[in-house]
């Protein structure tokens, strides 16, 4: 499978980790809040991607990096950054989708004394602060339109112009962004600006999920082993063959973001010498438990046969309890990540988000 071997249990000192290289952020410019995860570079395709860094680093053209939720946006391109000469430059990483419409303007592009109610001195934008170094925009599809018109001009012009002021102040930033959302189609919608599209995607960079690149999942466990038994000071335990199998066989709709929560609960609630299959709390392996008659159906027929003990039952309003239990129980296996259970789901966020305060899940 996958051209891997499984011995009776990973050892400290695993051929997988030699084999790859693990490129941590530096720990200089990073906050405290800044997950445990690397970059790890053993798959093929990783490899590849690690070329595709190296070459366009050095440069100062704007980079889109694409991917899904959890593949590790934001290392890739803290690792642009080290490998730039602006690497002695401050690096600025921020979340589009995290601030309100009104708020996103001046956490960008700064305000002074006045502008608004509530402005009782003036602030640096992002892009002031990043100057010098580069800005990571995350999730930039979630920016409103009125906003990507200024941004545009900022990119065009290098320069921004704080809310309240009249001067503008020359930057020199390169711009980094990310989106785990298709562009093309928001651009077709009528979401994101075509003109601002071609702007920042001069170099595109996509980060094959980790389904896709299996043979970094086994580095990053061993990684993700040696951080946790650190930080919690206890022992490494070994991994069995059949954990190993099912490490690998999982098609982790998290990503690495998900391979390390599941790598930090094993190891909580493991007997400490052996890290077992039921330990990952995977649902494939919640599995084990059916019946082995219920073993030989297919996904389908399960399906079936689960729908036709529901119509039995006769409940009230079967179409609305059907409908809940699909996306309550979508949303509980991406671990309760909306964009993910969209995609799995084949409904925008919006509809999910509408669902799952229907269902009193959110508020």
């Amino acid at each position: 499978m996958h051209g891997i071997q499984f011995d009776k249990a990973i050892s400290s000192e695993s051929d997988w980790t030699k084999k790859s290289i693990i490129q941590f952020p530096n720990p200089q410019q990073i906050s405290l809040s800044i997950r445990a995860s690397a970059l790890i570079f053993a798959d093929e395709k990783s490899q590849q991607l690690l070329s595709l860094i190296e070459k366009v680093a050095p440069s100062n053209a704007t980079a889109l990096i694409k991917g899904e939720t959890g593949t590790g946006k934001e290392l890739v391109a803290r690792h642009l950054h080290n490998l730039s000469p602006r690497r002695e430059g401050p690096f600025a990483a921020i979340n589009c989708g995290a601030f309100s419409e009104t708020l996103v303007e001046s956490e960008l592009f700064g305000y002074e004394r006045g502008a608004f109610t509530g402005a009782v001195g003036s602030k640096k934008g992002w892009f002031e602060t990043a100057n010098g170094g580069t800005l990571f925009l995350d999730e930039i599809g979630d920016l409103p339109l009125s906003t990507q018109v200024k941004l545009l001009r900022v990119l065009q012009e290098r320069e921004v112009i704080p809310i309240g002021s009249r001067k503008p102040i020359p930057i020199d930033v390169r711009l980094i962004a990310a989106t785990n959302v298709n562009l093309t189609e928001a651009v077709n919608a009528g979401r994101f600006r075509e003109d601002l599209y071609y702007r920042i995607k001069v170099v595109p960079i996509e980060i094959p999920p980790l389904r896709e690149r299996r043979g970094d999942i086994l580095p990053l466990v061993e990684h993700f082993l040696e951080v946790y038994r650190n930080r919690l000071h206890t022992v490494k335990p070994e991994l069995t063959s059949d954990t190993l199998k099912h490490l690998i066989e999982y098609p982790w709709p998290g990503n690495i973001r998900e391979l390390e929560n599941v790598i930090h609960r094993a190891l909580l609630v493991c007997d400490g010498k052996t890290l077992k299959p039921f330990d990952l709390n995977l649902p494939s392996i919640q599995q084990t438990h059916v019946s082995d008659g219920e073993h030989a159906l297919s996904s389908d027929q399960r399906l079936e046969k689960s729908i036709n003990d529901l119509i039995r039952q006769e409940p009230d309003q079967l179409y609305d309890l059907f409908i809940q239990k699909v996306v309550l129980q979508t949303y509980e296996y991406c671990k309760s990540n909306q964009v993910q259970t969209a995609r799995v789901l084949g409904i925008s966020r919006n509809v999910l988000r509408a669902l799952l305060k229907q269902f009193g899940t959110i508020q």
